[in-house]
């Protein structure tokens, strides 16, 4: 005749028990233990491109999305200065790694020089991607302030 003796039970198998998922009865085993994974790439329906938002251009400064990362602020330079005078180029960059993140403002010298921007490099390929090109969103006031958070209001002033 077999007594039953008291088995060793884990700590873990005892927190299970006590939550109701595990037994004591069972023992846990890589056979037992059920894992969730998930659908496979076929199973998953494909995700619908999301179409970037189009700004008319009210103001000089131009929005510049879907950029390569390798492009330069001075690639932009270069390609926005073949339609017109070109004040200003900025790239926005990963504030740690300093990576580029694929987009971009211009600011040319004339809207006129602007809309012709738009029309002649919106979905142009350049570096293998094709640009979209639109009016840049006018920053709210507060975004604005706080960019320029810490700056001089007026550099002449202090200089003096």
């Amino acid at each position: 005749m077999q007594s039953d003796k008291p088995t060793k039970t884990s700590f873990f198998s005892k927190v299970l028990e006590f939550l109701g998922i595990g037994s004591s009865h069972k023992r846990l085993t890589k056979k037992t233990v059920a894992t969730k994974t998930s659908r496979s790439t076929k199973e998953r329906t494909p995700r619908t491109p999301r179409k970037p938002e189009f700004v008319e251009v009210s103001s000089p400064r131009l929005y510049i999305g879907n950029l390569s990362f390798d492009a330069t602020e001075s690639d932009l330079f270069e390609l926005f200065s073949g339609i017109g005078q070109v004040q200003n180029v900025e790239l926005v960059s990963n504030r740690d790694t300093h990576r580029s993140k694929g987009f971009g403002f211009v600011q040319m010298t004339l809207l006129e020089e602007a809309k012709r921007a738009v029309t002649e490099l919106h979905d142009k390929e350049y570096m293998g991607r094709k640009l979209v090109v639109s009016g840049a969103k006018a920053l709210p006031e507060n975004r604005m302030e706080s960019r320029n958070e810490g700056r001089p209001e007026n550099l002449s002033e202090e200089t003096q």
